[in-house]
């Protein structure tokens, strides 16, 4: 459910923050040897910078579905395209899938998609440096 906030640029900066640690953190570690922790990780990056969009423009999602509504509404709202908007979608079901499931990643999945996150990652952080 989407609801009207207020704007927060300072907790959309704190979240920009805690992207760019988790980032460090990750960049420290063999991504290829933890494929399943590094989705999950390159997830959390995406969400906090895609949270830190919406809360800088006076939007927040809550409840069931709140993580679809923030990927659909930030790839509409950013002109991301619809392939950017899927492959989004799949990490937040292979994230979901990690977490509840205990399902694998194999790491492949890192090696072939890591550029595509790493630049959108990029992306959304000059589009947050930007607000």
């Amino acid at each position: 459910m989407m609801l009207s906030v207020t704007s927060d640029n300072q907790k959309a900066s704190a979240l920009k923050k805690m992207a760019e640690v988790t980032l460090q953190r990750l960049e420290s570690t063999e991504l290829e040897r933890y494929p399943s922790n590094t989705l999950t990780d390159y997830y959390d990056i995406l969400h906090k910078l895609m949270e830190a969009m919406t809360i800088s423009e006076g939007v927040k999602f809550k409840g069931d579905g709140a993580h679809q509504e923030l990927i659909d509404h930030v790839c509409q709202k950013q002109g991301l395209g619809e392939q950017i908007r899927q492959f989004l979608q799949q990490m937040r079901d292979y994230r979901n899938r990690i977490a509840y499931e205990g399902f694998t990643i194999s790491k492949n999945y890192i090696v072939l998609n890591q550029e595509t996150i790493t630049k959108l990652i990029k992306q959304l952080s000059e589009k947050i440096t930007a607000l």
